[in-house]
């Protein structure tokens, strides 16, 4: 089983590695290419950026959310990314990860996790369900894959989201 442990600089290769490997799958982002650990690290909320290692002290997943605003009144509202290496899949790791990310994220007093899943990611969905996220809606067409098995198409996402348990109780 894998425990998780807050990203560092120094696990940037292996999370370009696997983030690599999720770009070029087509299946997990509309990105195209990496950002340098400078963007990533710009990009990133610090107090919820996660990585899950294995007994070797691996890292064989990632999770790490951005602002979806710089508005004050979205400030408990970040969007996140999880990725497990693909030699680690369903072996719980993403599981681990997420649960410890919504913890920190919970710690750190953000409200509301939300994200954006190629419906075919069933996988992805399936694990996000199983934490409490809940499917807000589809947004169909929403932009063109570049790559993968539906480079050039059209793709839908589906847009989920998790409310926290502990912070803006009075949300519905």
């Amino acid at each position: 089983m894998a425990r998780t442990r807050p990203m560092t600089a120094a696990d940037w290769p292996a999370v370009e590695r696997i983030l690599a490997a999720g770009i070029a799958g087509g299946e997990a982002t509309f990105e195209t290419s990496t950002p340098t650990w400078e963007a990533f690290d710009a990009g990133k909320v610090p107090d919820a950026r996660l990585v899950a290692v294995d007994a070797d002290d691996r890292v064989v997943g990632w999770v790490a959310a951005s602002r979806v605003s710089a508005r004050h009144v979205y400030r408990g509202v970040i969007e996140h990314s999880v990725y497990v290496d693909p030699a680690d899949t369903g072996r719980g790791v993403g599981r681990a990860l997420l649960d410890a990310f919504i913890d920190a994220a919970e710690a750190a007093g953000y409200w509301t996790i939300q994200a954006s899943v190629f419906p075919e990611n069933a996988a992805s969905l399936h694990l996000h369900a199983g934490a409490g996220f809940r499917t807000v809606g589809r947004r169909e067409r929403i932009a063109r894959s570049t790559l993968g098995a539906h480079a050039g198409q059209w793709r839908d996402t589906i847009f989920i989201e998790r409310r926290s348990t502990r912070n803006g109780s009075d949300l519905p």
